[in-house]
């Protein structure tokens, strides 16, 4: 793949803004949006402007210190990351007012109550909520075209990927990029073999629903996967020899060989591993 901008790199170097989370993208071609979107992305493009993670993490910061507090931003955002690929234009819109109401509905499950009503009163969140179904109502079709692991990447995110599609660049970027038609074939692969193993019940339900939400986007996208605020706050050391994308192909390959030993090893090296990084979150 070739590319002609980078949505990850700001023009200007600043210091990181938390929170360390990933991100899983899928870049849509332009062909894929119906108007009047299609023509707003393409004028997009052309302003040589390349918005990055954190400009929208800003953004939405900015809202969260109000008085009163913005759970969801009022308006849907009309950024988004591109990238060229092959001279072929490809979009990733942020949709940040959808995600932020989805997320919303993740905290319940996430914080204490009380910590969870200290953050963000519950008037907010109801009336987050209620506005968030109105909305639903007359978009019942919509998706985001971003997913995100808070401290941590999710394991079956790198079914997605190839070691030798991994991108690394110390203290600025550690990602990958694949074709949909790519990431698709590794998941379905690896679904078969999880399914008729025992043990894997829960890394397959996983991968059904990545699948599923993957299965909503255009043949042509690309998928990519990205450690982002993570690579700010994990060791040098750590991420330079961090290849777990090949460590999950490698666990699936064995339980696909009939090694149930060997595969059960290197999952719980990589569950361990992970774990360490999810551990940071609610470190002093």
């Amino acid at each position: 793949m070739s590319e002609s901008s980078d949505p990850k790199l700001p023009a200007a170097r600043s210091a990181p803004t938390v929170p360390y989370a990933s991100y899983l993208r899928v870049y849509e071609p332009l062909a894929a949006f119906s108007e009047p979107e299609r023509t707003h992305w393409a004028s997009y493009a052309r302003r040589g402007v390349v918005a990055t993670a954190q400009d929208e993490l800003r953004r939405s910061l900015s809202d969260l210190v109000r008085v009163p507090v913005v759970g969801v931003p009022a308006h849907e955002s009309a950024d988004a990351f591109t990238a060229e690929v092959d001279g072929v234009l490809l979009v990733c819109p942020w949709r940040t007012r959808l995600r932020g109401w989805l997320a919303l509905r993740e905290l319940v499950d996430q914080f204490p109550l009380p910590v969870l009503d200290a953050a963000l009163p519950p008037g907010v969140r109801r009336r987050a909520a209620e506005e968030y179904e109105r909305w639903r109502e007359r978009n019942p079709d919509a998706r985001p075209w971003i997913r995100t692991g808070v401290w941590q990447v999710p394991l079956r995110w790198f079914v997605l990927v190839a070691d030798e599609e991994r991108e690394y660049l110390p203290g600025e970027r550690l990602r990958y990029r694949t074709p949909m038609v790519q990431a698709r074939r590794r998941l379905a692969r690896a679904l078969r073999v999880l399914r008729a193993a025992e043990g894997y019940g829960g890394l397959a339900e996983g991968l059904v629903d990545v699948g599923s939400w993957l299965e909503e986007f255009h043949p042509r996208s690309m998928v990519e996967l990205d450690y982002a605020g993570l690579v700010h706050a994990l060791p040098a050391e750590r991420l330079r020899t961090d290849r777990s994308a090949r460590d999950v192909a490698v666990g699936i390959a064995a339980l696909g060989a009939g090694d149930a030993d060997a595969a059960a090893e290197a999952y719980a090296e990589l569950v361990e591993r992970w774990r360490k990084v999810r551990e940071r979150l609610f470190a002093n």
